[in-house]
């Protein structure tokens, strides 16, 4: 068993992230069960679920001309347009039925303002606009932060980064993680979290 101050968090373990999915990880339904088995380690687990209203601004599709996986401007800077996925109450927003949800202290759910997306588990993609995370994990005497999950090169990434930078001791569950691969995104998430001080174990 964990110490009392390690915290796992779970991230976006949903249908639309694993094959057959909208926005599907190769592979990524193949990291369910290992994570099920280190649930039972810890003493406190947070999940995240991605969470778009219809008509979500990041949706390529809500933009005239422009493709799955181009790149535009927003205010707050550089944006991947992505397909439609994780619609709110839809099947791909559900967590992946062979997930155990149950052992989950909480739930954050994250992209649900219309006008601005939300890769990390701690902010919104303008780095400013909290979720609660870590008022809820410093309430609950959390310092080590460990990360699995989807997608190793975004959403894992943003989180881990943002959780190192909070202040928190951070590892990623390389095992228990896959990634999109856009562009070279995987190599640079890998830099970018050492560079943050994050253990990729």
């Amino acid at each position: 068993m964990r110490e009392p101050h390690e915290a796992l968090l779970v991230i976006d373990v949903q249908n639309d992230f694993c094959p057959g999915g909208a926005l599907a990880v190769e592979g990524g339904d193949q990291i369910v069960h290992g994570i099920n088995e280190l649930l039972s380690q810890f003493h406190v687990r947070v999940f995240t679920q991605d969470w778009h209203p219809s008509g979500h601004s990041s949706f390529a599709s809500q933009h005239e001309g422009l493709d799955p996986f181009s790149v535009t401007g927003f205010p707050y800077g550089p944006q991947v347009l992505w397909p439609d996925h994780c619609v709110q109450g839809s099947h791909g927003a559900e967590f992946h039925s062979d997930l155990n949800t149950d052992p989950a202290d909480l739930i954050i759910r994250k992209g649900f303002r219309t006008s601005i997306d939300s890769y990390s588990a701690f902010f919104e993609n303008d780095h400013k606009t909290p979720t609660g995370l870590e008022g809820y994990l410093r309430t609950r005497g959390v310092t080590h932060v460990t990360c699995v999950g989807l997608a190793l090169d975004f959403c894992v990434n943003f989180s881990a980064v943002d959780a190192a930078k909070l202040g928190f001791a951070v590892s990623v569950r390389k095992d228990l993680t896959g990634a999109i691969d856009l562009d070279g995104s995987l190599a640079a998430a890998r830099e970018g979290m050492r560079a943050a001080g994050v253990s990729l174990d």
